[in-house]
């Protein structure tokens, strides 16, 4: 037995050791509070508070560069028109205007004006989130911030990739995070940040009581991935579009997703997937349910290329599929300006419907927007603001400034060399015909004539009018074409780096044109003979210096799944018209 002293030692080391565990455990609960009013602080300067410029509807948004753009909701910039208020809490009040929009997604960008150095906050991965995750909702509910001093209110993430079904509109939301934060009308358009005060979601849609329009503890945000993957079109002023595949799938009665009916016209049958065939996985996740495959699929923008991995009869094969638009043009041209559809949004509070008297309506000046300001929004039909697209169009361009002048359209193109499998060629590209010459390989003849361009030389896909298109964006430029636009960027063929692309028409062919987003330069581009065919793809695999002049000396050409070669210039003869050719 341990004598009294003893034990008196043990019991004083017992409460000495206690109380350092409670001063402790103490001082991680205050270290803990001021990291959560750290990150607030350095959040709240991004947070916007969206008014229309007669301050009746509003919401939130949220700066995400130096030079004024900022994410919001469609649904609260649909209702604000064009141009718009937008608070900081700074307490001034600036004018801002409309850039691009997802009707489908629920996402809009605009642009405050008159600085180039906002607060803005950095973009996280929403990837990585996980249930239980702390998170921060900022933004002007109830359109309370008539200072512009955010409200922030503190969660945690409920789920990750949830899916909602459309509700009546375009809306849609898909792969979005599920979080107990308190999220109410007029957070929406907001932003979600994770606990390092990184953007994570816009908050969109919350649950409400019946009889009121207060959230009951599940709120729904756009990840911020997602609109990653939208944001170079936004920026480029579109109406985006969505993605589909061109296929329905249903749940197999082993809980497989198999293909339940497909187009025949879509590029997934093109590659070969067919009805019955099992989906494996899809942009690099595998695919468990239905939802799942929703999930991902709604996170794209029509027009990319991404794998998609599928079983037949116990064997995988892996596809690159080219995606089409989930709506056709005319729907989404209803979007287009405030009068757009759109699900319930923020509302201002009335006083005699709220059991708070004290929420007000926000007094802000009734002004207009300054003159200075309203050439930065031109009206084009399919967009949401074509001033922003004719921007980025001058911005891709730069990527040309390398390549000399190349003496006009009516100028004489002779490309001389071998192909990788040893067969010479000769390209003309004359102002009345072009022409190719082969050694081993059928021969190919467009007339330029006004009749349509056709796959010429035969099995290219229509490589002579590729060349041709190529040959007007050196010569002419934008001029050249019917249709130019900047379509925002994507990753080059589903798999490689990222582009910017431009969008090209000329009579009947349509190309889309691939300039690197790390440097600029011209990395290639595709050319279509008409709408579900393959397209002739030219990829610029080398450049080379001839005489002076810029030009890609390596080329491969594919149509659809097959490889019709690899060109190998070993000389480019160029003239004027009324030149005398050698």
């Amino acid at each position: 037995m341990k004598s009294p002293i003893a034990l008196l030692s043990l019991l004083v080391g017992f409460i000495a050791m206690s109380e350092g565990g409670l001063f402790a455990a103490e001082a991680d609960v205050l270290q803990a509070q001021q990291n959560r009013t750290d990150v607030v602080k350095r959040a709240a300067p991004t947070v916007v508070a969206i008014f229309s410029p007669d301050g009746n509807g509003g919401g939130s948004g949220v700066l995400i560069s130096p030079d004024g753009y900022a994410l919001s909701n469609f649904h609260v910039t649909s209702a604000c028109g064009n141009f718009m208020k937008c608070g900081l809490n700074d307490g001034v009040l600036y004018d801002a205007v409309i850039v691009g929009f997802d009707p489908t997604g629920d996402v809009a960008l605009i642009k405050l004006l008159g600085r180039n150095d906002f607060p803005f906050a950095p973009l996280g991965n929403s990837d990585a989130l996980s249930a239980g995750d702390w998170t921060y909702a900022m933004g002007n509910p109830f359109l309370l911030a008539t200072d512009f001093q955010p409200t922030v209110t503190f969660g945690m993430v409920s789920g990750v990739h949830r899916y909602q079904y459309p509700a009546g509109t375009f809306l849609e939301y898909t792969d979005c995070i599920q979080v107990d934060t308190s999220i109410n009308p007029g957070n929406s358009g907001g932003p979600l940040f994770n606990a390092a005060g990184e953007l994570i979601g816009i908050n969109g849609r919350i649950a409400v009581e019946k009889r009121g329009r207060v959230n009951v503890g599940a709120g729904y945000a756009i990840s911020i991935n997602q609109i990653k993957h939208f944001m170079d079109q936004l920026r480029g002023g579109h109406i985006v579009d969505h993605a589909t595949l061109g296929a329905t799938v249903r749940t197999g009665s082993d809980r497989t997703v198999l293909v339940d009916s497909i187009l025949e016209s879509s590029d997934a049958y093109r590659r070969g997937l067919r009805e019955d065939d099992e989906i494996i996985s899809f942009a690099g996740r595998p695919i468990g349910s239905v939802n799942q495959f929703k999930n991902i699929l709604g996170i794209y923008p029509k027009g990319w290329s991404l794998p998609l991995v599928y079983r037949r009869e116990g064997r995988k094969q892996e596809i690159f599929v080219e995606l089409p638009a989930l709506h056709r043009k005319s729907e989404l041209t209803q979007a287009e300006g405030p009068k757009a559809p759109k699900p319930p949004g923020p509302r201002k509070p009335d006083p005699k419907k709220t059991d708070d008297p004290k929420l007000v309506e926000a007094e802000l000046p009734k002004e207009e927007i300054p003159e200075e300001y309203k050439k930065l929004f031109v009206k084009k039909t399919g967009y949401a603001n074509y001033y922003f697209n004719q921007q980025e169009q001058q911005r891709v361009l730069q990527g040309l400034e390398p390549f000399v002048s190349w003496q006009g359209p009516q100028a004489k193109w002779v490309l001389n060399g071998k192909t990788a499998d040893g067969d010479n060629f000769q390209i003309k590209l004359l102002p009345q015909a072009l022409t190719a010459q082969f050694t081993k390989r059928a021969p190919g003849l467009q007339n330029l004539d006004g009749a349509d361009f056709i796959d010429e030389p035969p099995g290219s896909g229509g490589l002579l009018a590729a060349l041709y298109q190529f040959k007007l964006l050196l010569s002419e430029g934008k001029s050249a074409f019917t249709q130019f636009s900047y379509s925002g960027s994507q990753p080059l063929d589903g798999r490689g780096t990222m582009v910017d692309v431009l969008e090209t028409k000329k009579s009947s062919v349509e190309c889309r044109w691939y300039f690197s987003v790390t440097d600029g330069a011209l990395v290639g581009f595709d050319s279509s003979l008409g709408e579900d065919v393959d397209s002739c793809e030219v990829r610029f695999l080398q450049y080379g210096d001839f005489q002076g002049r810029r030009f890609p000396n390596r080329i491969s050409v594919r149509y659809g799944e097959i490889s019709y070669g690899i060109f190998e210039i070993q000389t480019i003869d160029v003239t004027a018209a009324n030149e005398t050719q050698n």
